[in-house]
């Protein structure tokens, strides 16, 4: 976990061990141009390992400013992060800064940077996968950290807040099993993904449990994008066997579906169920409205400020990694299977 600044270090200090003046280093702490970039480097490589921060940039009783840094803003998934996150600053009256990085290293540096430059008091990363190099700067620079969603394993060191995902997959597929479906195609999220793979066991451990047999062509992949899902459908159902069933990793890519089913003909439930992760907005308001997974994404994102409010009070953290219980909501887009519906008349 990110620790505590040093107090003993003065710019008077960094100055000595770097051969410059204590004004050359205020220059390069406030911004300054100029300053010889060989000279800002230096100084900036010494402030870094002595994680040196001005006096009263802190307060341990009071947050002020918190970045929040995602790979992506391009989805509602991560604005109700923000939402959560938003609630519990407006509380507490402290600012939040809202950054994307695209997944690129010069986005990261930039962003990094920008939180060196504004005093950050804390950072919360979903589902952000930072180069060591910058993973390791920002531990220099001792700024609490929580990453909600981490893309691998989680690390022991640094607080972790996630969901139940492996539940959630397990109780979407055994809700359609429990229908009476006995093909169920699932479309998976991206692998590298920690949630991803979470959400493939419980797939995996419904069929197994029903003693069905896992199909290698009923699992499709997606990207958590609608475009995604709607390759994922049309590749599903252009099979010879198609599934009666669809769990889908997220809302977005089961919306894709629906519109894949849509442009072959097949209606949802009355041919094909489908099920999302997520519960999004989008789910209530889709035609028919979806049955999904809840996450609770907001409440995700207030557990993560809570968690940054704690470690900057010193408070204990009783666990590095807390999941928060996922939940099925049954709406329209599920029905059995339609050889088990009794005929019309």
């Amino acid at each position: 976990m990110v620790g505590t600044p040093s107090r003993d270090v003065t710019i008077s200090a960094i100055a000595a061990e770097a051969g410059v003046s204590a004004p050359t280093v205020s220059r390069v702490l406030n911004g300054r141009g100029d300053v010889a970039p060989a000279t800002r480097e230096r100084v900036e490589k010494l402030l870094r390992r002595h994680g040196y921060r001005r006096r009263g940039q802190r307060s341990k009783e009071r947050v002020d400013l918190i970045d929040l840094v995602f790979n992506d803003l391009d989805s509602p998934w991560a604005v109700e992060i923000i939402r959560g996150v938003e609630d519990v600053a407006h509380q507490a009256g402290a600012g939040v800064v809202v950054s994307a990085i695209h997944r690129r290293a010069s986005s990261a540096r930039q962003w990094l940077d920008n939180v060196r430059s504004r005093v950050s008091d804390g950072t919360i990363l979903v589902t952000t996968d930072l180069a060591p190099s910058l993973d390791e700067e920002l531990r220099e620079l001792r700024v609490p950290a929580v990453v909600i969603d981490p893309v691998g394993v989680p690390d022991l060191a640094t607080p972790t807040i996630g969901a139940t995902n492996w539940s959630g997959g397990l109780s979407a597929t055994e809700y359609l099993i429990d229908l009476g479906h006995r093909r169920i195609g699932f479309v998976e999220g991206r692998p590298e993904l920690w949630c991803s793979r979470a959400r493939m066991g419980g797939y995996r451990a419904a069929l197994e449990m029903a003693g069905i047999a896992v199909e290698g062509d009923l699992i499709v992949p997606g990207e958590y994008t609608y475009e995604s899902g709607f390759r994922a459908g049309r590749r599903l159902f252009e099979s010879q066997d198609p599934p009666s069933a669809v769990f889908v990793s997220s809302d977005q890519m089961a919306l894709g579906v629906y519109e894949a089913l849509r442009r072959r003909g097949l209606r949802v439930p009355d041919d094909v169920s489908v099920v999302g992760f997520d519960d999004l907005p989008e789910a209530r308001w889709s035609s028919p409205p979806l049955t999904t997974v809840r996450q609770p994404l907001a409440d995700m994102g207030r557990m993560a400020m809570r968690t940054i409010e704690r470690i900057i009070r010193d408070e204990h953290i009783e666990s590095s990694r807390i999941e928060l219980a996922t939940g099925l909501v049954v709406r329209d887009s599920t029905a059995p299977p339609p050889h088990t519906r009794p005929a019309s008349t």
